[in-house]
């Protein structure tokens, strides 16, 4: 599940756009030949944050990458900070209804691989 709760031109739109970005930069840093599976999550509840100086309600998206090799357990992928920080300030630029980026630190378990 990468879409929680109701399903929303906007809600698809924004984890299509900050799913591709993720894509992207994971290649540029080499990622996506040493992480196992890695996905962007918009959830069904926004935040208050601040674009051109007014308050705006808006939703966040949530980063999960995880490694295993058995998909019985999996481990959190430890991303360089400038990888994150680079994938953070391009979805926040370039993707609608956004104001919040977070990175899921779950391992599994007791969380699951997929956002579900």
């Amino acid at each position: 599940m990468r879409c929680l709760g109701a399903i929303t031109r906007d809600r698809l739109e924004a984890v299509r756009e900050s799913d591709a970005i993720l894509r992207e930069e994971f290649a540029r840093a080499g990622l996506n030949k040493k992480v196992w599976q890695y996905f962007t999550v918009v959830p069904d509840f926004k935040s208050v944050g601040m674009k051109n100086n007014a308050r705006v309600f808006e939703y966040m998206v949530i980063i999960r990458a995880i490694n295993t090799v058995d998909a019985m357990t999996a481990s959190v992928e430890k991303v360089d900070w400038n990888v994150l920080e680079r994938i953070t300030e391009r979805i926040l630029a370039e993707v609608d209804n956004v104001n919040r980026v977070c990175y899921d630190m779950s391992p599994k378990s007791p969380a699951t691989i997929e956002f579900e």
